[in-house]
């Protein structure tokens, strides 16, 4: 997986290319953990091909992470898989997913 980090200002963009797994959440995680004095963090998963439980539990933790910092996290553009999944697991109800 390929993490393509961009800050600016307070808003983290981050874009997703491949598989978010469980031997490539780590880095996801390892990647958010960093990210100090960020209000909005906006992810792009045109490029995600896969996630599995273990990255859900790292946007899970993310989400808390922002909503303590009374910020804001966008899902853009995941493909139908993603969505299904988001969709099957409840996730669509607690993450702001966005198709544009």
């Amino acid at each position: 997986m390929n993490i393509n980090l961009n800050k600016e200002g307070s808003t983290a963009k981050i874009a997703l290319e491949g598989r978010l797994d469980t031997n490539t959440a780590p880095e996801l995680e390892s990647t958010i953990g960093e990210l100090d004095g960020i209000k909005e963090i906006d992810f792009d998963f045109a490029d995600l091909v896969y996630i599995s439980s273990a990255g859900l539990r790292v946007l899970l933790a993310a989400q808390k992470k922002i909503n303590a910092a009374d910020g804001k996290m966008v899902i853009r553009n995941p493909n139908e898989l993603i969505t299904e999944v988001f969709e099957a697991t409840g996730f669509d109800e607690i993450l702001d997913i966005q198709n544009s």
